[in-house]
């Protein structure tokens, strides 16, 4: 039987002052591990890292992983590496190619040399659902991709590429987990390349039209955070052979229009506020990069690494409302 949750462990979680870096700190130092991160807080918040700070377990290294120095420092004496640092979104990729290419492919590579100088027993890492591109077949299964749309696909491809080098050359142990559409508390919900749940929500609460690219129709398997915390922890104990050097979707295995999105979010803010049921989306033109639906098969996460998701959509989006609401409503 696997191990399902990391304890009295020393992990790294890179990028830990992002939305789902501090995710998995909380949890990881709840469990009772020591927890470093390596952030240089350009998309992550310091607020994320800040009730960490008194605890005795934790360690805050503010670096950056195109530094490989950093990462030499940050990956001294640990056992597992939860590599999130990433410069996200398609669109922000699209307009600076460059950046995303330094941090999302030279920043990984630092940090496979790290993982295999320092002598890490298992690095996880932030893989993509927008590796699949253009490959039509739904739902999406890992062994079946199409050439990508964006940079920001093809840094996320690249990772996996050399994931794989270092594992067969090197023999270093890598997990990539193809993330699909994450969402839930800290999830920023202000910035140019805010997610679309956050910038609904923060819509909705303004009394402001939520704006959807497109006819609504677009859809995506949005998959609550505790999922995707499950998943990192799995990946990184898993003593199977056969279920390591590889990727997984990591999903809910359920895809959910952006027009039933927001009914769902509407009807869950309408208990805090009844004004919002009047609000209706505004559509605009579709975004270059976007790919027009997204679902995953999670048959080969569920049988290898005994994954099963804890929250479907909709009990993700109850329990995200409520810490928006009081968000929102304490800034």
């Amino acid at each position: 039987m696997n191990q399902s949750k990391i304890v009295n462990s020393k992990v790294l979680v890179t990028g830990g002052a992002g939305f789902i870096g501090s995710n998995l700190v909380e949890v990881l130092l709840e469990q009772g591990n020591k927890v470093v991160v390596l952030d240089n807080f350009s998309t992550g918040k310091r607020e994320n890292v800040e009730p960490f700070l008194s605890d005795l377990n934790f360690k805050l290294i503010e670096g950056d992983i195109r530094n490989l120095n950093d990462c030499m420092e940050a990956c001294d004496g640990m056992e597992y590496v939860l590599h999130q640092a990433a410069l996200g979104s398609v669109p922000r990729s699209i307009n600076d190619p460059i950046t995303s290419n330094e941090v999302n492919v030279g920043g990984f590579l630092n940090m496979l040399i790290s993982v295999r100088d320092k002598g890490v027993k298992r690095m996880v890492y932030a893989a993509s659902s927008s590796t699949y591109g253009d490959h039509p077949g739904l739902p999406k299964v890992e062994n079946k991709i199409g050439n990508p749309l964006s940079p920001y696909a093809v840094t996320k491809y690249v990772n996996e590429l050399y994931a794989d080098v270092f594992s067969k050359t090197y023999g270093v142990e890598v997990v990539g987990l193809r993330y699909f559409n994450v969402f839930g508390k800290r999830q920023d919900p202000f910035g140019a390349y805010a997610a679309v749940i956050p910038l609904f929500i923060k819509a909705l609460i303004n009394h402001e039209s939520p704006m959807i690219n497109g006819d609504g129709t677009h859809s995506r398997d949005f998959t609550y955070i505790d999922n995707v915390v499950q998943m990192n922890q799995l990946a990184a104990l898993t003593q199977d052979k056969g279920s390591i050097n590889t990727v997984y979707n990591t999903a809910q295995g359920e895809n959910t229009s952006l027009n039933e999105l927001i009914i769902s979010l509407k009807k869950n803010l309408t208990q805090f506020d009844s004004k919002i049921k009047e609000i209706e989306a505004t559509h605009r033109e579709e975004r270059v990069g976007d790919v027009k639906h997204s679902l995953a098969d999670i048959s080969k996460a569920v049988k290898l690494l005994n994954y099963q998701p804890t929250h479907n959509v909709a009990k993700g989006i109850n329990e995200a409302i409520e810490w928006y609401w009081n968000y929102f409503n304490n800034k």
